[in-house]
């Protein structure tokens, strides 16, 4: 029978650790969630085209997922902590270069690969997966939906906030406000002194090297299959978050009923990442993710066939934030029952890189088609064909470890 090593005992109440992890959070995806709100006023002044744009930020979300294994390592060796102070200050270096940048070329190197990176160090994974690691057991599915409704709550909060600010200081003064908003991850992330969890005698995975620990994960089918439900995630969140205010203003619907939509995405996602957080320590993790996607699915055709009214985007948007990024505490959960804890932000970033190659897909596919079509309705159909391959793909996924050998 395989034995679980204990628990580090935290030096911090666990309330104060849970709660900078989540201010954390939230403002590492608040920040992130708000550059769709640049593309008009960005590429109206510029005269870039809307796939110039798209590709920089697509170009970030595919960074973000190629190395975020990288950043994930480095926190499993390092310590939490200190990679995301790195990313705080990467995100205020991206951010500076996003606001100067007079052509395509600095703007797609400041906001796709620096910000990429930045992303990488200060965002979710890292973040959840070193607050994992500092908890009991019984307390991690609750903690990583806590963790996660902080990034939704970001959204809701920090994207109507940059709204603001692009009407009353221009964009360029909204990006500068940010910039400065992002060093303040740096005393967030003080708590988040996660260590490697003390090896216990006799238990061999404590022992493991990280690259016999992603090779037996990059072995396991189950790997695979949870990787692939992670591209069409980041697809949709990224086609969405890039794409609808575009969409609803080309339904012929006012600039700001695209911000609230984002915003209305990013509440009702607390309420998602909670119950998904707890449904994660009482159902199987497998079957949840294939009610999330099979739902995305239905919810996303009734869009389609609906018409568009500023209360139709808005109620899509809320079913769609019950289902947003409430993928993220069964996903990790079943990294950490499958693959274990002593490399679990490595291996979890790993399952990232398929979320963020999908992102890419969603955000510069979305462009190149409205660009050519003067639509998104092709883009809606990849999205509705996406979520009923994610919900069949997750079906053989196994749901527990299997027994791993015990060193003498």
């Amino acid at each position: 029978m395989t034995q679980t090593a204990p628990a580090r005992p935290l030096a911090l109440p666990i309330a104060l650790v849970i709660a900078c992890a989540i201010a954390g959070a939230m403002l590492a995806m608040g920040l992130r969630q708000s550059f769709g709100l640049f593309l008009a006023p960005m590429t109206t002044e510029h005269g870039w085209a809307a796939r110039d744009f798209a590709f920089a930020i697509g170009l970030q979300v595919l960074i973000n997922g190629i190395s975020q294994p990288f950043m994930g390592q480095l926190a499993d060796r390092f310590g939490g902590r200190r990679v995301v102070m790195g990313g705080a200050v990467l995100y205020c270096i991206a951010i500076l270069g996003m606001a100067l940048s007079e052509s395509v070329l600095p703007f797609t190197f400041f906001a796709g690969l620096i910000l990429g990176m930045a992303v990488s160090a200060a965002g979710m994974p890292t973040i959840i997966a070193s607050l994992t690691r500092m908890l009991p057991p019984e307390m991690r599915g609750r903690a990583t939906g806590l963790g996660t409704a902080g990034s939704s709550a970001g959204q809701f909060l920090v994207v109507p906030l940059a709204g603001f600010a692009i009407q009353g200081f221009g964009w360029q003064g909204a990006l500068f406000a940010m910039a400065i908003a992002a060093l303040f991850m740096i005393p967030l992330a003080l708590p988040l002194a996660d260590k490697q969890p003390a090896a216990t005698p006799g238990v061999a995975a404590d022992n493991e090297t990280a690259r016999s620990a992603m090779g037996r994960a990059l072995r396991d089918p189950s790997f695979w299959y949870l990787s692939s439900g992670n591209f069409v995630c980041g697809l949709h969140v990224s086609f969405l978050t890039v794409h609808l205010p575009g969409f609803v203003h080309s339904c012929g619907l006012p600039l700001y009923v695209g911000a609230g939509a984002i915003s209305m995405i990013g509440l009702f996602n607390i309420i998602g990442s909670l119950a998904a957080g707890e449904l994660s320590q009482r159902w199987k993790r497998r079957e949840l993710l294939v009610g999330i996607f099979a739902a995305r699915a239905v919810l996303m055709t009734v869009f389609l066939l609906s018409e568009k009214t500023t209360a139709t985007v808005l109620i899509f948007s809320a079913m769609m934030g019950l289902l947003w990024l409430s993928t993220v505490p069964p996903s990790l959960a079943l990294c950490a029952r499958n693959w274990g804890l002593r490399w679990l932000a490595t291996i979890f970033g790993m399952v990232f890189v398929s979320h963020q190659i999908g992102g890419f897909t969603g955000a510069f596919l979305g462009g190149i088609i409205f660009d050519r079509t003067g639509s998104y309705d092709l883009m809606w159909v990849i999205g509705i064909l996406a979520a009923v391959f994610a919900a069949v793909i997750h079906m053989p996924m196994r749901d527990g470890p299997r027994t791993q050998p015990v060193t003498a």
